[in-house]
């Protein structure tokens, strides 16, 4: 059965951006309609069945909000995924209220769109397909779920999140305030992680040891890696507070290793994965938790040997030098054995012509 997809944007480049990567999606029956403003999105629900919405907030007219009730009415079961790029706190609540299965900032990641697209349809998973696990690993999961849910009763958090590399969600305990902009949250965490692993390289740091503080908002949000392909996201109100920071700090510190323990017994370890940094670095040699720059003594010019093809140019320079050398022989030799001679008869020399009063300009 085909899935009805409604694109509604004023702005062309976005439409044909979201159709293009839609089309992506070749393993599944999807029809794609799009509409310049909620107004010609009314008409094309109208006549066709609406699985999902995706509207940017900002439209001519109404707005997606707004768009989104409306389609509603004839539709309860849409799914609807809202874009903008806004960050007023009244708008973000008003888009959370209306019950959107996810928001997304601009520009937007493009790959948690589509994940966000298959489940919410029930699609093929091919962007981040679910990993299979066994009755031992799910256990241990859920022995790790348990230690993020007794450190969050602890601390009196909203959230602790444990992540991959990926940005999926390993274990968690509790929910962000917003979490239809989860996805996007996780994502520019990634980011986040990977910069920080690359910065731990350039440091020459044995270990991935950092984390990032973000004061206020609707969370206090703490991020810190547990290994190169872990990260714990820790979310609550007052936890950065002057007077509870370094507390909170050093009690996420100890989940961590906590957690590095857990994962270990999930087979993950915590060495950090060798990566590119840039094409200066592509001499360096990496061993386990640490990269070591080989850096040899400079030898002098005379102690390097040339390159083979400037080899081959030495020798031919000198070939031709000493072909130069018989060369130049030959010809002494022969004026040596004839003096000033011509070699022909019938040729006479310049010198001689001038004696003879013969050259141009001469004798009158």
């Amino acid at each position: 059965m085909p899935r009805n997809i409604l694109l509604v944007d004023d702005q062309r480049d976005i439409l044909r951006l979201l159709h293009s990567t839609l089309d992506t999606l070749k393993n599944n029956d999807i029809h794609i309609v799009e509409a310049p403003s909620g107004e010609e999105a009314l008409l094309e629900a109208s006549r066709h069945q609406v699985d999902m919405l995706i509207t940017d907030y900002l439209l001519p007219g109404m707005n997606g909000v707004e768009l989104l009730h409306k389609i509603r009415v004839r539709n309860p079961e849409v799914k609807v995924i809202l874009i903008s790029g806004m960050t007023d706190r009244k708008v973000r609540d008003q888009m959370l209220s209306a019950g959107a299965i996810a928001i997304f900032d601009k520009p937007i990641p493009l790959a948690d769109f589509l994940d966000v697209v298959e489940r919410s349809l029930g699609l093929v998973r091919t962007i981040f397909p679910p990993e299979t696990v066994d009755g031992k690993d799910e256990a241990r999961r859920s022995r790790l779920s348990d230690l993020l849910a007794n450190f969050r009763q602890d601390i009196n958090a909203h959230a602790v999140i444990l992540i991959n590399e990926r940005g999926r969600v390993l274990a968690r305990a509790g929910n962000l305030h917003d979490s239809s902009l989860e996805v996007s949250l996780l994502s520019a965490l990634i980011a986040i992680h990977a910069a920080g692993l690359k910065i731990s390289r350039y440091n020459r740091q044995e270990t991935f040891d950092s984390y990032h503080v973000f004061r206020g908002g609707d969370h206090d949000l703490f991020f810190v890696p547990v290994t190169s392909a872990y990260a714990l996201l820790l979310a609550g109100n007052g936890l950065a507070n002057d007077d509870r920071l370094l507390e909170t700090i050093s009690s996420l510190l100890a989940l961590c290793e906590q957690t590095e323990m857990a994962l270990k017994s999930l087979g993950v370890t915590s060495e950090l994965k060798p990566i590119p940094l840039d094409e200066t670095a592509e001499t360096a040699k990496t061993v386990p938790n640490k990269t070591v720059a080989k850096v040899e003594p400079s030898p002098s010019m005379s102690e390097v040997p040339p390159a083979p093809e400037m080899e081959a140019m030495l020798k031919e320079g000198a070939k031709k030098k000493a072909n130069q050398k018989d060369m130049d022989s030959f010809w002494d030799d022969a004026a040596e054995k004839h003096g000033s001679a011509p070699l022909k008869s019938d040729v006479i020399s310049f010198e001689e012509a001038r004696k003879m009063g013969l050259a141009p300009g001469e004798g009158k």
